[in-house]
């Protein structure tokens, strides 16, 4: 971890000019600390370790998002002929993030030392995958870094959307549901058993409706507490499961793809995926079995990335991509057509960067259709479940006035 290479150093000293300065900086030892700030012309009186916050402090976790601005941020720099260590300095200490500053100080340290940007990166597989340290490797082998990592910050702004975009369809409905449930529990155990006295005073005996509300109600109050314990031990089970075992991953992924609506917008983007990841590792000229190891991960599937790992033991053999798409039987014929045509004509990162795209656009429109169709639907779940225990704790009284 970044944050256990380096230590925050608070200094005063005098500048080139002799004038009293001050700050804070970023190294493994205090020697490198000094070692750092007499390379920028500062002589140091006194120097520290920053104290840490009592009880360590919250410290923010580093984002892919993050990761995406750095990219181009450093993109940006290099291009305007900064050099890379002076980029990562500076990018660095504007960062508003203790751990992200922690991790390129750390970076920045061991290419001072002589370290290539690549080498530096895989030390932080955390956060610079496979994906990632290749095409820097690329570029520093080729010369033109700062136009790889361009290619790495597009790439990684649109995975970084595209996620969000499904996230969000997701995430939604999930949270209104929770939302509905919590609701309803709180009116079964608090509200109904008001109505429950109200009831017996009536002396009669309740409609069926009623009468299932609040057998529910003592239920929940008498039994609610198992309820719970076994939701959270379903939902540790379920979480442990997913980390540990690949069998149930496997499971998992092939069942969310035969999810009807949901499903469809998970292969597009996988497809997607996978057509970014390949035109931008193409387009960088890494060698297309060494691209297919990275883009095997990056599909975000694990039948996705089953099978681009069997391509890639056929490419290796001598067999065309697209025949090998063709045996997959996973990816949809106008793909499969846009790479043979691509392989035929020298441009595959081309025709893979229009259907990256057309896959990214049909992920959208599914998306906006899927949250304008569960609207109306989650908003008729909610009525039946409100307006459902309002009916069964009236109907009571509805009765009694009819009686009446």
């Amino acid at each position: 971890m970044a944050g256990q290479d380096t230590e925050i150093f608070v200094w005063e000293g005098l500048d080139k000019n002799g004038s009293r300065t001050k700050g804070e900086t970023s190294a493994r030892t205090e020697i490198t600390a000094r070692a750092e700030l007499r390379r920028q012309g500062i002589r140091v009186v006194k120097i520290k370790k920053k104290p840490k916050p009592l009880f360590g402090g919250p410290r923010k976790k580093i984002t892919p998002k993050h990761i995406a601005v750095f990219s181009r941020q450093l993109a940006t720099m290099l291009s305007a002929g900064v050099p890379l260590v002076q980029a990562f300095d500076i990018v660095g200490k504007g960062h508003d993030n203790p751990a992200m500053q922690d991790l390129l100080m750390s970076v920045k340290a061991d290419v001072e030392a002589g370290t290539t940007l690549a080498d530096a990166l895989v030390k932080h597989p955390l956060y610079f995958d496979e994906l990632f340290c290749n095409l820097v490797r690329a570029g520093e082998q080729a010369g033109v870094l700062e136009t790889l990592l361009h290619k790495i910050a597009d790439y990684k702004e649109k995975t970084e959307s595209l996620k969000g975009k499904i996230k969000k369809a997701l995430t939604y409905p999930v949270a209104v549901i929770i939302v509905a449930v919590i609701v309803t529990a709180i009116l079964l155990i608090f509200v109904v058993p008001t109505f429950e006295e109200l009831f017996k005073s009536f002396g009669a005996d309740l409609p069926a409706f009623t009468q299932m509300v609040v057998n529910l109600s003592r239920w929940l109050r008498d039994w609610g507490y198992v309820a719970v314990g076994a939701i959270a031990g379903a939902v540790t089970a379920f979480v442990k499961a997913k980390q540990r075992s690949p069998a149930f991953n496997h499971t998992l992924d092939r069942m969310a793809l035969g999810v009807p609506v949901v499903g469809v917008i998970l292969h597009k983007a996988a497809v997607a995926r996978f057509a970014r990841t390949l035109a931008t590792m193409s387009a960088a000229g890494v060698p297309l079995v060494e691209a297919l190891q990275s883009v095997a991960g990056a599909t975000g599937n694990i039948i996705y990335s089953e099978a681009v790992l069997r391509m890639r033991d056929d490419v290796a053999t001598g067999q065309q991509l697209q025949m090998s798409m063709r045996q997959a039987n996973i990816f949809p014929s106008m793909v499969m057509q846009m790479v043979a045509i691509g392989e035929e004509s020298g441009s595959l990162d081309s025709m893979l960067s229009k259907v990256a795209d057309f896959y990214e656009e049909e992920v959208d429109n599914a998306v906006d259709s899927l949250s304008s169709l569960l609207e109306p639907l989650i908003m008729a779940v909610l009525g039946i479940l409100v307006g459902g225990l309002v009916i069964a704790m009236y109907l009571p009284i509805f009765k009694l006035g009819s009686v009446v």
